[in-house]
């Protein structure tokens, strides 16, 4: 019997390491973190879209991470660029204050190197407050806010922290409007509960945001859950979350058929064997408007040294119901970023005694 690349993923990503595993999707990044140290050995590619290192970009270095959509520093940079353009132009942010509150952790942690170089090239002040996970108890932190009183605040937080930190600016009084989260503080989680308190409140996605009228979510309703094939909630098809995790798997199931197309169409692909095909992914436009992702991403084009293949990424904003659109498409800026990439992998290979890819690897 022919099998599906989604029955294949499904088939392989059951299976423990030791009997061929096809690709993991950690889904956090202090476990991407261990892997990364794990899988050289096991050659097996780790999915990380939107989490995870951001140096990982670097597939000179990291051959084995894939930080598609965007890493935490595409995601600091573009909130920068649109509060630039709130203010007229980044050169207005010179004498400004912008106040990072993240969760510490290396998650928290990963975005403070682009914003300090950020802030060194225009002038504003950073101040960084941490938050010990899971970030129940803000008030300190967020008197400090009140105290010195920052033009931005960004939120790097997760999970219960997001929800705390708005209500936390709401009763201290700290403007909703000029708060801007990272994307795993921009879901309906995060803002539902506070509802019309959390109006005015900014996030970056990771291209997509909640997608109700796309067509890939329309075919979910009518192909799984008018059939009573659904494994989740249907109110939530659609949602930011239920857009990551689609989006995500769909990722892994491209790599898998952009490896048969070299490897053997209808195989079973070995962990090596998907590694190639993620870091040859050429999701063009039209291909990925004919899987119903029209509206929701852009292009998707990675390479053996560019293992996150887009930069690009929009601002919504959480209108006391839902969350709507409030930029353009923001490109992130690689002559930036790809310095940090550079000096940041090159450390990493010198700690762990690693020698960069040749173009000759690439195309094993």
């Amino acid at each position: 019997m022919k099998r599906t690349p989604e029955q294949l993923l499904r088939q392989n990503a059951s299976t423990d390491r030791g009997k061929g595993a096809t690709v993991f999707q950690p889904l956090s990044t202090g476990a991407t973190f261990a892997l990364t140290e794990k899988a050289p050995a096991d050659k097996i590619p780790l999915i990380t879209a939107g989490y995870g290192r951001s140096e990982s970009q670097d597939g000179g270095v990291f051959k084995w991470n894939f930080p598609l959509l965007g890493t935490y520093w595409i995601a600091a940079d573009v909130l920068i660029q649109q509060i630039g353009a709130k203010e007229g132009g980044l050169d207005k942010l010179k004498g400004k204050k912008i106040t990072l509150v993240y969760h510490d952790s290396p998650y928290g942690k990963e975005p403070i190197p682009l914003l300090q170089e950020r802030a060194r090239m225009h002038g504003f002040e950073l101040q960084l407050l941490p938050v010990t996970a899971p970030g129940v108890e803000q008030k300190a932190t967020w008197l400090q806010v009140r105290q010195s009183r920052p033009d931005y605040v960004l939120l790097w937080g997760w999970g219960v922290m997001n929800s705390t930190a708005i209500k936390e600016a709401q009763a201290t009084g700290y403007p909703r409007e000029k708060m801007y989260g990272v994307w795993w503080a921009g879901a309906e989680p995060d803002v539902k509960d506070v509802g019309e308190g959390a109006k005015g409140y900014n996030a970056v996605t990771m291209q997509h945001g909640a997608e109700p009228g796309s067509k890939v979510v329309k075919d979910v309703l009518a192909q799984v859950h008018a059939k009573g094939q659904g494994t989740g909630p249907k109110d939530e098809v659609g949602s930011v979350l239920y857009m990551r995790g689609l989006i995500s798997s769909m990722l892994a199931v491209e790599g898998v058929k952009r490896a048969q197309e070299k490897y053997g169409k209808g195989k079973v692909m070995s962990g090596e064997q998907v590694r190639w095909g993620l870091e040859n992914l050429a999701l063009e436009q039209k291909k990925l408007d004919g899987m119903g992702f029209a509206g929701v991403m852009r292009p998707v084009s990675t390479s053996c040294f560019d293992h996150v293949g887009a930069n690009w990424a929009r601002v919504h904003t959480w209108d006391g119901s839902k969350w709507k659109f409030t930029s353009d498409w923001l490109q992130a800026d690689q002559q930036i970023i790809k310095p940090l990439v550079k000096a940041a992998s090159e450390k990493y290979a010198g700690e762990k005694k690693l020698i960069r890819r040749t173009s000759a690897d690439c195309q094993s």
